[in-house]
């Protein structure tokens, strides 16, 4: 008889967050210590207020999303703000990850780079750069 295997659960909010904070201990330093401040969310998926304004038809087509303003654009006479967030989306991460077979810890890593990259306002080339250098 020849049965298969069954396929185990889908990874949880709890490893993506896991996942994410070990791309974030691996930054250089430089990044790491302007990064105490900003928040870490995994959420199932992004919420209609934030799909609309960004345009976005589907929660499956957005993977994560930084809510701030990049360091460059901050000031000392800024009102109170919310803390800067970085939202990952455990369901559109788990629908790319099938999709395309990139290892789930390589696709948490590049989405995370991507929204650090917007907390330090960097261009896709920088982002590109700073994703090389935490690989394991």
């Amino acid at each position: 008889m020849n049965e298969q295997e069954p396929m185990g659960a889908a990874p949880s909010a709890d490893a993506i967050e896991a996942h994410a904070r070990a791309v974030i201990a691996r930054l250089p330093d430089a990044f790491r210590r302007h990064l105490g401040d900003v928040l870490l969310l995994v959420e199932e998926e992004a919420d209609a207020e934030t799909l609309a304004a960004l345009e976005i038809d589907h929660p499956l087509d957005l993977t994560g999303v930084y809510h701030g303003r990049p360091i460059g654009e901050k000031s000392a006479f800024d009102g109170a703000a919310l803390p800067d967030r970085i939202h990952l989306y455990r369901q559109a991460i788990l629908a790319e990850w099938c999709e395309t077979g990139v290892r789930l810890d390589d696709l948490v890593a590049h989405v995370t780079i991507h929204e650090i990259g917007h907390h330090f306002g960097l261009s896709d080339d920088d982002m590109h750069a700073l994703e090389e250098a935490v690989a394991d």
